[in-house]
């Protein structure tokens, strides 16, 4: 999976970034990310897809979500039908200074950020009543979107109505030089996960024994680089579902040399099983 480093700056006059997207939805791309900002994204109505850290999933109606500092994520507007709008409010942890968060007030938004970490999809009246308030947002001044914004922060860190993404911190939190090492193995994955993967050669890229690779890769991703390639491989079997490929053939195409194996490794990570997916999302 290649994960890319967004920069992002905040509008002018402004201490965050406010995006109002309203296009076709199949010029959205793959665009998958991260960035040390924290991301509340909104889509109005439609269906499409959602993929955050290691979660792949389809959304109806909508969605509302809140996206932890350095969790990388794709577009939501991939995968959906017709025009897709969403807006999308863009901060940093210290939008309002370095002592805001620290504040008696900000109690529950601050455990609302601890909780992003793992991504939160948010449904209901929740979604409901703050949807109305974030199509309002492009149309007001920059003083009025920061007070929204706080409303908004203070709505969704008192709701219960949400569903965490992911079951663990899968942040990005690396060195320049992790992040140079672990691009090379992504690229590696990312060529090569149709085929056979050696992993004295992801070793050696890494400048590495095995089993300090091994340790490397686990203690900086919080899984074996064995789990990581059997994702990667069954998100792209997910995306081969949704072309409208079949099971064998999408089998063999992800590495997999045994399609029983290869039904259990896709349930374990998505859930369901294979012919599930396919007559569900296919």
């Amino acid at each position: 999976m290649k994960t890319e480093f967004e920069i992002i700056q905040p509008d002018a006059g402004s201490s965050f970034r406010l995006l109002h997207h309203q296009v076709v939805a199949d010029t959205f791309k793959w665009h998958y990310h991260y960035h040390p900002e924290y991301e509340i994204v909104c889509v109005f109505d439609g269906d499409g897809r959602r993929h955050v850290g290691n979660h792949l999933s389809n959304y109806t109606g909508g969605d509302l979500v809140l996206i932890g500092a350095n969790l990388p994520h794709g577009g939501f507007g991939y995968g959906s039908v017709g025009t897709h709008e969403e807006v999308v409010i863009q901060f940093r942890e210290d939008f309002l200074g370095e002592n805001f968060l620290n504040k008696p007030e900000m109690e529950h938004i601050r455990k609302l950020f601890d909780r992003s970490k793992q991504g939160l999809s948010f449904y209901g009246e929740t979604k409901q009543f703050l949807s109305e308030k974030m199509k309002k947002l492009p149309n007001l001044s920059q003083f009025e979107r920061l007070i929204e914004l706080l409303h908004i922060l203070q709505t969704l860190a008192n709701s219960t109505e949400y569903l965490a993404l992911n079951a663990v911190d899968i942040r990005y939190n690396f060195s320049q030089k992790d992040q140079v090492r672990l691009e090379k193995i992504y690229k590696y994955v990312e060529e090569n996960y149709s085929q056979n993967i050696d992993i004295q050669i992801v070793a050696n890229i890494c400048n590495l024994t095995i089993p300090a690779f091994c340790n490397y890769f686990k203690k900086n991703l919080n899984q074996t680089f064995t789990d990581f390639t059997n994702e990667y491989r069954i998100n792209q079997a997910c995306k081969m579902f949704l072309q409208g490929l079949e099971i064998t053939d999408i089998c063999f195409r992800c590495g997999f040399n045994n399609v029983s194996y290869f039904g259990r490794v896709f349930k374990q990570i998505k859930g369901i099983n294979p012919s599930q997916f396919k007559r569900t999302y296919g």
